[in-house]
């Protein structure tokens, strides 16, 4: 009974890989509520696990692609493929008004371009003190810091290596989580209580992942609006890395 069960599960893997992830987001809610009494929002939490399977996934496996080298739940790895990570990006913008996104205005396109360049130059600095001294690696690690979706675009238009793109990834995750957790805690601070601060911060923050939880932890109507702005600031990276960043970078190191 128990193997056949197994085989059905394995043989419908997409739907194995949605229930997988449900189950995960149910335990990051409740460890969310009771364990940290919401201070830290359960997307944050659930990365953390998604991060620690696929860890346990290569070692049991010793294969290159985490949790999917198990037979079971190869299935994940079309669900976190790029189709359907993309179709929840630009499902988020479907509840934007246009009449407030105008509001944004100059100062939000400025806020795409410093969240922008800002992340890429701490990230190249952070690729310098830990010995990389080649362009190719500095700005790929530079672009990771923007988001853990331009780093590996930049390295492989500009030909990275498979370790320094993943490196780059996880930059861009530990930069995602931060937001995630920080978002919410200096949300009044910084203002977020409107769609305008939200789009700026959305901007600036970059990561569509960090934005939408830690925007979702603030005020979830909130959330399309800032994650409108971090969409096109993922397209700015992804433009602005393998080309000038990359030559501002190949000027100054050689």
């Amino acid at each position: 009974m128990f193997d056949l069960m197994l085989d059905g599960l394995t043989h419908l893997g997409l739907v194995t890989a949605f229930a997988l992830v449900a189950l995960i987001m149910w335990l990051s809610t409740k460890l969310s509520k009771y364990l940290t009494k919401g201070r830290v929002h359960a997307s944050a939490i659930a990365i953390v696990i998604g991060l620690i399977l696929a860890y346990i996934g290569g070692s049991v496996t010793g294969g290159q692609k985490g949790i999917t080298d198990i037979a079971l739940f190869t299935g994940i790895g079309l669900m976190g493929g790029a189709m359907l990570r993309d179709f929840a990006i630009v499902a988020t913008a479907f509840e934007v008004q246009a009449t407030e996104a105008k509001k944004a205005g100059f100062i939000g396109v400025l806020a795409l371009f410093l969240g922008t360049i800002f992340p890429f130059i701490v990230g190249c600095i952070f690729a310098w003190i830990f010995g990389y001294r080649d362009a190719v690696s500095i700005t790929t690690i530079g672009a990771g810091a923007v988001t853990y979706i331009v780093g590996p675009v930049t390295g492989a238009a500009i030909g990275a290596s498979s370790e320094v793109m993943a490196l780059s990834i996880a930059t861009g995750l530990v930069k995602a989580i931060c937001v995630m957790i920080s978002t919410p805690m200096t949300a009044k601070f910084m203002g977020l209580d409107n769609p305008r601060s939200a789009m700026i911060f959305g901007g600036l923050a970059g990561t569509v992942s960090g934005v939408s939880a830690g925007l979702a932890a603030t005020d979830r109507r909130l959330v399309p609006y800032g994650a409108l702005t971090a969409t096109f600031h993922t397209g700015l990276g992804c433009l602005m890395g393998p080309t000038i960043l990359f030559l501002c970078v190949k000027l100054l190191v050689g």
